[in-house]
């Protein structure tokens, strides 16, 4: 994750259902709830544990925007 702009766009490519608790939580906390819906997010480290939290079930692009 390059941090040029501060911001990132995660992806949700996998489902959140049928894994445990705290990862559809965090999932939920990225603004995702369903694969294909996309977020522009700050890049804070806050962001970035929930995002290896999930690294699995997202994809992470720098956004251009």
């Amino acid at each position: 994750m390059a941090q040029s702009n501060g911001k990132i766009r995660v992806t949700q490519v996998r489902a959140g259902d049928h894994r445990g608790r705290r990862q559809r939580e965090t999932l939920r906390g990225l603004g995702l709830t369903r694969i294909g819906r996309s977020r522009v997010l700050e890049d804070t480290p806050a962001v970035r544990g929930m995002v290896r939290k999930v690294q699995h079930l997202i994809r992470v692009e720098e956004d251009a925007g």
